[in-house]
């Protein structure tokens, strides 16, 4: 009985398309399918969490995140025009983003550690800051999806 009420509102769609009331509705099979790769994102980020990696280190690296983002692309066309399309772009912009914002603070840092070795603590600090974020939007994102609204 528990189990149906909790698969019921994992695949329910909302009557409303997006926030706005736009948009079409998706098939069932498509949210349990993003609900999945929010799974994926939110494993690498218990890995980081719980690991010797850092959350945006086995984020951005780590195999779980790596496959949704395959997975996000795969099956993009299909949400095309539902409120699900913004769960996708969210998901796939947090990776890029993240990815983007460690290899800012990467080149940053590397001179700064080449010259007053300052740059290790820049980096981490960076680290710990876009990690807080990833954490961030995965629960956003996915609290949202479960909610049948789009993240925004």
């Amino acid at each position: 009985m528990v189990c149906d009420a909790m698969s019921d509102s994992l695949t329910r769609a909302p009557s409303h398309g997006f926030g706005d009331g736009s948009g079409a509705v998706p098939d069932p099979s498509l949210i349990t399918y993003t609900h999945i790769i929010y799974a994926l994102h939110a494993l690498s980020v218990l890995i980081g969490v719980t690991g010797a990696a850092t959350v945006v280190g086995s984020f951005v690296f780590g195999l779980p995140s790596v496959l949704a983002v395959v997975m996000n692309y795969a099956r993009q066309p299909e949400v095309e025009g539902t409120w699900l399309q913004g769960h996708f772009q969210w998901q796939i912009r947090t990776f890029w983003y993240a990815l983007l914002w460690m290899g800012l603070a990467g080149l940053i840092s590397l001179p700064l550690v080449l010259l007053v070795g300052l740059g290790i603590l820049t980096f981490f600090v960076a680290g710990l800051v876009v990690g807080a974020w990833v954490i961030y939007r995965v629960l956003r994102g996915w609290l949202a999806l479960r909610s049948g609204h789009s993240p925004r």
